[in-house]
Order: C-alpha cells, then sequence, then structure tokens
C-alpha cells in the first residue's frame, strides 16, 4: 500500500517553531502544534507526523539560514526553503500570526504555488558571507566619510581639489578648530573614517586570498575577463548566484536580479514600467556599476589582457563579444534621447545575458 503525502509548514524562529499540517486531499491545513527550536525535538516530532506518511516539508527563508534545511536533508526529510515575498497573499485576511502563518505554508506547498529558493552549499555561503561582510564595510567607509565630510563643510573648511586623496586627507588632519571641543569631533570622525577603510581593505585582502582556493574560482577568474568585471564585481556574482545553469535562459536570470520591465496589461491594453527590481539586489547593483564602464570605445587595455590570461578561449570571445555589442548598445540609446540611467540599466540587462553565456560554458578554464 502506498504511502499518502503529507505537507508540512514550518514557521521558523529563533526561539521556536510552529508546525502546521495538510494533509493530501482537499481538507484544510491545520496546526499540529509549537515547539522549541530544537532540532532534536523537532525531528522527534516529524518521525511521529511520517508514521504511515511521506513528508514533504518547508519553511521561509530568513534570519535563521539554512542549518535547518541542511539537518533535514542530511536526515532525507524532503525539504525547501521557500521565497517570503513569492508566498501567495489571500486578499481579505489581515490577520497574521504565526499560527496562521505555518497553515499557509502548509496550504501553499500542497497546491504547488510557493517558490523554492536555490540553497548554497556550506562552502559557497561562507564566500557569500565574507562578500556581504565587504559591502558593509564599504557602506560603513561612506557614511564615515559622508559626516567628516560635511562637518568640514558646516565649519566653512572646503577643499578646492579632488577629494579624498592623500592630499585632501593631509589636509584634514591639518586643519585646527578654535574650541576644544570640535577638535575632539574632527580627530573622532577621522579615526572613524581611518578605521572603516582599513577593515574594507582588509576583507578585499581576505576575499582575493581566499576565494582562490574554493570551487567558485574558475567562474570568478573567468568573470573578470569581462570590461568593468574586477575581483569584487566577479567574487559577487559567483557568491551570490553560485551555478549559473540553474537558470534554464538569459531572461531567466535577467528576471532573477530585477532588471526586466514591470508590466501592467489587461485586455488589449499593455503598459510596461520600470523594472521590477525584485529578485538579487547585490549583484543587480554591481552590474548597474559595471555598465558605467561601456561608455569607453572597445579595447583590449593592458589591464583587461592581464586578466585574460588563462582564460579559456570561448569565455574570452563572449567578453569581447559583449564589449563591442554593449557599447554600441549604449551610444545608441543615449544618442536616441534616452536618459543615461535607462541607457545603463539596459545595458546592465544585456551584460547579466553575457554573464549567463559565460556560466554555460563546459570548460570554465584552460587547464594549467
Amino acid at each position: 500500500m502506498s504511502k499518502s503525502l503529507r505537507f508540512i509548514g514550518l514557521d521558523v524562529h529563533k526561539d521556536s517553531i510552529v508546525i502546521a499540517v495538510a494533509e493530501s486531499g482537499q481538507e484544510p491545513a491545520y496546526v499540529h502544534g509549537e515547539i522549541p527550536n530544537d532540532w532534536a525535538m523537532l525531528r522527534k516530532t516529524l518521525k511521529r507526523l511520517a508514521s504511515g506518511h511521506l513528508l514533504r516539508c518547508c519553511y521561509e527563508a530568513g534570519p535563521c539560514g539554512y542549518g535547518l534545511y541542511r539537518r533535514m536533508k542530511e536526515a532525507q526529510i524532503e525539504c525547501i526553503v521557500v521565497a517570503p515575498s513569492l508566498i501567495p497573499v489571500q486578499a481579505g485576511k489581515r490577520i497574521k500570526t504565526d499560527r496562521r502563518d505555518a497553515k499557509k505554508l502548509a496550504h501553499f506547498l500542497r497546491s504547488g504555488d510557493l517558490t523554492e529558493v536555490f540553497v548554497p552549499d556550506e562552502e559557497a555561503e561562507a564566500i557569500r558571507d565574507l562578500e556581504r561582510a565587504r559591502e558593509d564595510a564599504k557602506k560603513a567607509q561612506r557614511v564615515a566619510r559622508q559626516q567628516l565630510g560635511n562637518f568640514l563643510l558646516r565649519h566653512g573648511r572646503r577643499w578646492p581639489d579632488s577629494n579624498w586623496t592623500r592630499k585632501h586627507l593631509d589636509w584634514i588632519r591639518q586643519q585646527k578648530f578654535q574650541h576644544q571641543a570640535q577638535q575632539r569631533v574632527l580627530v573622532d570622525y577621522i579615526k572613524t573614517f581611518e578605521e572603516a577603510t582599513e577593515r574594507e581593505e582588509q576583507l578585499v585582502k581576505d576575499l582575493a586570498e581566499l576565494v582562490r582556493h574554493t570551487k567558485l574560482y574558475p567562474l570568478i577568474r573567468a568573470l573578470q575577463a569581462f570590461r568593468g568585471i574586477r575581483l569584487i564585481t566577479a567574487v559577487t556574482i559567483a557568491a551570490e548566484l553560485v551555478d549559473l545553469r540553474r537558470f534554464g535562459s538569459p531572461r531567466q536570470l535577467m528576471a532573477f536580479l530585477g532588471l526586466v520591465p514591470s508590466e501592467h496589461s489587461s485586455g488589449a491594453t499593455q503598459h510596461r514600467g520600470k523594472i521590477t527590481r525584485t529578485g538579487n539586489t547585490h549583484v543587480r547593483r554591481i552590474l548597474v556599476e559595471a555598465a558605467w564602464s561601456y561608455h569607453y570605445q572597445p579595447r583590449m587595455s593592458k589591464a583587461i589582457r592581464a586578466r585574460n590570461e588563462g582564460v579559456s578561449p570561448g569565455v574570452q570571445r563572449i567578453a569581447w563579444k559583449a564589449q563591442k555589442r554593449l557599447h554600441g548598445r549604449l551610444y545608441h540609446l543615449l544618442h536616441k534621447g534616452k536618459s543615461a540611467q535607462k541607457a545603463i540599466t539596459a545595458v546592465a540587462r544585456e551584460l547579466a545575458g553575457f554573464i549567463w553565456a559565460v556560466g554555460q560554458e563546459p570548460a570554465l578554464l584552460v587547464e594549467e
């Protein structure tokens, strides 16, 4: 006799897990109970629920991470992690509780309306954590720099040349204020900026050292063949996307990055708006930054040639084709009257397509 399916929705929090069950069939989902967030207790509960049934479980991606997913996978319990923003919203239901959330997960898991997120392996997740820490450090550096600059501007201290060069920083350190309170503020702002800069630089060094020993390194090295993509950009793309073969087409990758136009169409009326801005914000941001480099005429500069060394001929051809195509595309859009931001976004979208093509290469790098 074949076992029936039981669909389990888990509303996972730091200290507790609410468990809901939807039986195979049309019966409403129900709450089984609430337990502490303890793997041994959850496994025991799931074992009882599995008596005479096959289990299919899910929980939302969130701050609790992928540890529970990996434990369930080791225990051979079928589980998926779902995208919270893509869980269907039931109109008219405006009460949100943990119990209702768990029931909703079980219900939509049974109906097949949940979107599964890609779970990276532990090595890729570790590099992703380091890459995001560097991004946080860069943000802290920008904030410290802005605070220092605003403080000097409020007191009429203006630097006539390029900001944040070595000369500019030496000039800032030489500033003197009549009141001791303001002098101490200056010292504190300078110290904060220098510490943030040192932190960001150290994390860049850590990334450069550690990615060489990971499975992501061939992709990271290949991506640097593109104009506008150096180490940090390549690491961000590789760590956030991990396996580009999971996207069936360039369009799927573009949609995942939120670079496709939003649409609101009804009947014979079609209306397309701004890009959706859904999906992975980290990769979308750096692709937009990289797209600005395609203002320049296509050429193999000394730096780009160095980054192309050791890269497979297939990847080199894709990167060179991208240079020519994207420069022409940007030139055409700007001379057509498109705003710079819209033109750059369109180029970033096409750059994602070329990156997808690199990810499909059977051998990313020539063996050395």
